[in-house]
């Protein structure tokens, strides 16, 4: 579990690729203080796990699943990337939960400036994930925690203060570019209780009108 909160900014030194699976080594100062083999690190909001660690650099695997629903792939040698160690349990929560799974990707429309802050207008690749997204809930791109201030048809809008562009991958990502979505995991649960139908469960539809087997069915008698 993450918080969304950026530590530093890493580079890519090495990328090998196998089909839809790839190994990324990844430089960094500050997470090498304690990371340790088979630690989860966040990289630009996808949760991997480290599986080997030199002195500058730790490498992770990209499975096809993360291959194909993120925006690891478009990764270049020289690329940078958004690095955050999992969270620790003695430590603030500044950020929201954020696991890591990320639910699609998005591609950012329009990049304006509103006096100390930059606003980004983000149109996910998918529809599906539009629900979840709300004028002043939380959302995750490329693993850092932010507000939602704006939805849209299809688009959402995010404002940035100056540190925290300055401190993460958002500074170099212009209009065209893509960013990785994660929506906050409390409305996916909501969702999936609320529409969740064990195997053989009749829908509540079908059930017309109010009578003792009705009422005994939702406690009241």
């Amino acid at each position: 579990m993450f918080t969304g909160l950026v530590e530093e900014i890493g580079t890519l030194r090495g990328i090998t690729r196998s089909g839809e699976a790839m190994v990324l080594h990844i430089t960094a100062s500050i997470i090498m203080d304690d990371l340790k083999i088979g630690d989860s690190v966040s990289v630009n909001g996808v949760c991997l796990t480290a599986t080997s660690i030199d002195s500058q650099s730790f490498a992770v695997d990209v499975m096809p699943e993360t291959y194909r629903n993120s925006n690891l792939k478009d990764l270049q040698m020289g690329s940078k990337v958004n690095l955050e160690r999992a969270m620790i349990a003695n430590g603030r929560f500044g950020g929201h939960i954020v696991q890591g799974h990320v639910d699609g990707i998005g591609t950012i429309h329009h990049v304006t400036k509103n006096q100390n802050a930059v606003v980004y207008e983000i149109t996910p690749a998918s529809s599906n994930i539009l629900k979840f997204i709300i004028p002043k809930g939380s959302i995750t791109l490329d693993g850092i925690s932010l507000t939602v201030i704006h939805t849209s048809g299809n688009t959402f809008q995010v404002s940035i203060i100056p540190h925290t562009l300055a401190q993460t991958v958002l500074h170099h990502k212009r209009a065209g570019d893509t960013v990785n979505i994660e929506c906050d995991v409390l409305g996916k649960y909501v969702d999936h209780l609320l529409h969740y139908k064990s195997s053989g469960q009749q829908d509540e539809s079908e059930h017309a009108g109010i009578n003792m087997e009705s009422l005994a069915r939702n406690g009241f008698v």
